[in-house]
């Protein structure tokens, strides 16, 4: 195992304990919601709190996980956005919001992703749950099996849509970290932005759609991310918003008005940006590190980070001068980018503040036998062996 130390020169980096202790359990911000939560999404720190676990109705904030389906789906080529779905007789027929669904009615994946990001359609989120799934059913074990594999554990859905229905919750913590794996797919975003559209324009059906998110248009820099209301629920609202270079979720649920409800995410949201800053230590571009593989085609080989390496910090906090420590897997002479080959770790004294993997800057090859010849007969010239 390779260890290798680096300390950053005159690095200054302002670190937090994220939230002083006495204010993480208060409902000074959201002193209306049942339960809060601010997270920024690059470390997934929580910057905010309040009864972030309890078990809660999220309405149509189960979108949420249905549409992180649907865009693993298309990120699978599952379904193209340019698919035509067939509205059943079940997509047709569910209450509250909708899109108008006919039965039989044919629509694009696109529009139907409309329909459920900008409207809330119930109809549209079934229509395509059944078209991934099979049926609405196959896709909320779906749901449930992902809601599994993020280690999720105040949720459990009945549905796709989100209407009340018994033993279906989930917490504004759980729903944060929906929105966190959401918000990943870039083009979710490019939905959840839109204030206005029409479906089936220009014919006899023409349907104006308006956000259900009045942040959208009324909040700079706010792009997300979903609403949900039911008389069980109470008004819920998952909000996502990018400023300097930090994106940050808000979720609130069970507030009492759409209006607090949006007061009160828009205060988180501008706590935040107030409060915290997210600085990069390194780019993905970065070397750290060069490694020599002797039986490598290109025996040289750059290190670097996976992704880029940021801290969040308070705007308050003291400096620190952090360090690097490089951890290696049992390396090979063929690795491909991407591959993990070990761990970079940043440093404050002993305490270690982030992880992230290791890869390399380019593919490596292993070399044939001919030129590993060739290199051992220049090094006897050289009189580079070695011994």
């Amino acid at each position: 195992m390779k260890k290798f130390l680096l300390t950053i020169v005159s690095l200054f980096i302002f670190m937090s304990s994220v939230l002083a202790e006495e204010d993480k359990e208060s409902n000074l911000l959201t002193p209306n919601a049942k339960s809060a939560i601010l997270i920024e999404v690059e470390t997934g720190e929580v910057l905010y709190e309040y009864n972030s676990h309890e078990k809660l109705a999220p309405a149509s904030m189960t979108k949420m996980m249905s549409l992180l389906l649907i865009m693993e789906a298309l990120d699978n080529d599952i379904i193209k956005y340019d698919d035509m779905i067939t509205a059943s007789s079940n997509a047709s027929s569910m209450g509250g919001s909708q899109i108008l669904l006919e039965t039989g009615e044919q629509m694009s994946v696109d529009d139907l992703l409309k329909g459920i990001t900008i409207a809330s359609g119930n109809d549209a989120v079934v229509a395509l749950a059944e078209a991934i799934g099979g049926s609405e059913a196959n896709f909320v074990k779906m749901m449930n099996d992902k809601a599994r594999e993020l280690g999720l554990k105040d949720t459990y859905f009945q549905n796709s849509h989100g209407l009340d229905e018994e033993n279906h919750y989930s917490s504004a913590y759980d729903m944060a970290i929906i929105a966190r794996e959401l918000v990943a797919h870039d083009k979710i975003l490019e939905y959840s932005s839109i204030y206005e559209t029409y479906l089936r324009k220009g014919t006899e059906r023409q349907t104006w759609l308006v956000n259900t998110n009045k942040l959208v248009r009324f909040k700079s820099g706010v792009d997300g991310l979903k609403t949900g209301y039911t008389s069980n629920s109470g008004y819920c609202l998952t909000a996502t918003m990018k400023k300097d270079g930090m994106r940050v979720i808000a979720v609130v649920m069970g507030e009492p008005s759409s209006t607090v409800r949006n007061d009160e995410a828009s205060s988180l949201l501008d706590y935040a940006f107030a409060q915290y800053r997210l600085d990069t230590l390194l780019s993905k571009d970065k070397v750290v590190d060069t490694l020599v593989l002797e039986k490598a085609k290109k025996t040289k080989v750059d290190v670097v980070p996976i992704d880029d390496i940021s801290i969040l910090h308070k705007k308050t906090d003291q400096a620190i001068t952090p360090t690097y420590e490089i951890k290696y897997n049992k390396l090979k002479n063929e690795i491909r980018v991407g591959d993990v080959i070990g761990t970079l770790s940043i440093m404050n004294d002993e305490d270690v503040i982030r992880t992230v993997d290791l890869t390399v800057k380019e593919d490596v090859n292993r070399a044939n036998i001919g030129e590993l010849f060739l290199r051992y007969f220049k090094n006897i010239i050289t009189g580079n062996l070695g011994i």
